[in-house]
């Protein structure tokens, strides 16, 4: 059981094992489209964070943020599987708030498969409001539920 663990920005040597953990936990099922490449190019990006949470051997989770101009868009989010329900996930997601904050951005939205019960009931958990449903969003094959957070609302 891994106890202590970092959450820091993505380096591009992370960017292998980050589309790795994507295309076996959030992509299963789907043509893959988180490559190693795609998810370099995002680590290079200015407008986007991609951070991971890591213990000296291994990559336990990652996130990837896009901000926009009134709005973060949250990509990905992935726990490895034998690492989840130890609070990894929520510390990803902690870390990203906060820079959105301090970016003065009052939104986060995000997509998750309609599907995934799972991911549902952690963001719900997480003070996101389910919206609507984008028919065939994953390439045509799967329903993706809209998610959305006002981070100037708390309580």
């Amino acid at each position: 059981m891994i106890e202590q663990y970092d959450i820091s920005l993505a380096v591009a040597t992370d960017a292998a094992a980050i589309a790795a953990l994507s295309r076996d936990t959030i992509e299963h099922g789907l043509p893959w489209c988180w490559t190693a490449l795609r998810v370099a190019r995002s680590i290079r990006d200015r407008s986007t964070n991609v951070v991971v949470a890591r213990h000296p051997r291994a990559l336990l989770g990652f996130a990837i943020m896009k901000y926009e101009e009134d709005e973060a868009h949250l990509l990905l989010l992935a726990v490895q599987p034998h690492q989840r329900r130890k609070g990894i996930g929520s510390a990803l997601l902690g870390w990203l708030e906060t820079t959105v904050g301090v970016a003065g951005i009052g939104t986060v939205r995000l997509e998750t498969r309609a599907r995934n019960l799972e991911a549902r009931h952690f963001y719900r958990r997480h003070g996101f409001v389910e919206g609507g449903v984008q028919e065939g969003y994953y390439q045509g094959l799967e329903d993706a539920l809209e998610m959305r957070k006002d981070l100037r609302r708390r309580g």
